[in-house]
């Protein structure tokens, strides 16, 4: 296989729930990103660069800090008992955003 066809990056499948899906159109998209060394932060910002401000206002504060009460599963584990933001993501990985959850 020539050079050039190699990807250079990965493919992880995002998952939109309640009011960001109202913001993207779509509960669910496959989203290329360049790197192989990528974080689920570098993906928040690849989708605020597709999205817009309607998105990057959901997700981010005034100060441009990811908002404390969304929730992000990386494979279905929360991605604060993995690396937070931090977390790196490998092909194929599914990224699902959830709204904060309330309760009573």
């Amino acid at each position: 296989m020539p050079p050039e066809s190699k990807k250079a990056g990965i493919i992880v499948k995002v998952k939109f729930f309640t009011t960001l899906r109202e913001v993207v159109g779509k509960k669910e998209e496959q989203v290329e990103l360049l790197s192989r060394s990528v974080t689920v932060e570098a993906l928040l910002q690849q989708l605020s660069t597709i999205y817009g401000k309607e998105f990057k206002d959901y997700v981010y504060d005034e100060l441009g800090n990811v908002r404390g009460h969304l929730q992000f599963l990386v494979n279905g584990k929360s991605a604060s008992a993995l690396k937070g933001l931090k977390t790196k993501l490998a092909e194929g990985d599914q990224v699902a955003i959830l709204p904060p959850v309330g309760g009573g």
